[in-house]
């Protein structure tokens, strides 16, 4: 039988979870993609930069939160209601699906400026908050410094 991906009211996605074969993996809060029901818009940009990253590196993206279900408020979080923001893990060095700060011996931010690079080439992306002051186009905001926030119009 074809299992369907869970819908929210508005008609919202939830961002597959652990999809076999997949350039990504998920991760967030709530655990087992509770906070990731997405825009159809933000939903094709993601699998977009995943299949243009699978290309040209090996390791997986990391995607956390974007919305709960229905645009319910988020606990910590002013934005992550609208389906149209999601944050995204720094890529590691040592090609672990784990955090890492901007601070950290593990951070590749060449490869991090990479895909950040991706994502600015569609054009519906709004902006992108990181606090790494040497990646062209991001914008610094307050407890970026573990991963970077893509917000699309």
């Amino acid at each position: 039988m074809l299992e369907l991906q869970p819908k929210d009211a508005r008609g919202y996605f939830n961002l597959p979870q652990r999809p076999e074969g997949a350039g990504y993996y998920t991760y967030g809060t709530p655990p087992n993609g509770a906070g990731q029901y997405a825009h159809p818009k933000l939903l094709s940009l993601l699998f977009l930069v995943e299949h243009q990253w699978q290309g040209i590196d090996s390791r997986k993206i990391g995607f956390g939160n974007i919305s709960l279900a229905d645009g319910a408020p988020y606990s910590e979080h002013k934005s992550h209601r609208s389906g149209k923001d999601v944050d995204v893990r720094l890529l590691r060095k040592d090609k672990m699906d784990s955090p890492v700060t901007r601070f950290d011996s593990q951070y590749d931010r060449d490869a991090t400026a990479q895909l950040i690079r991706i994502f600015f080439e569609f054009s519906f992306v709004h902006v992108i908050f990181f606090n790494d002051p040497t990646i062209p186009r991001v914008r610094p905001l307050k407890r970026h410094d573990d991963h970077f926030h893509v917000t699309i119009k």
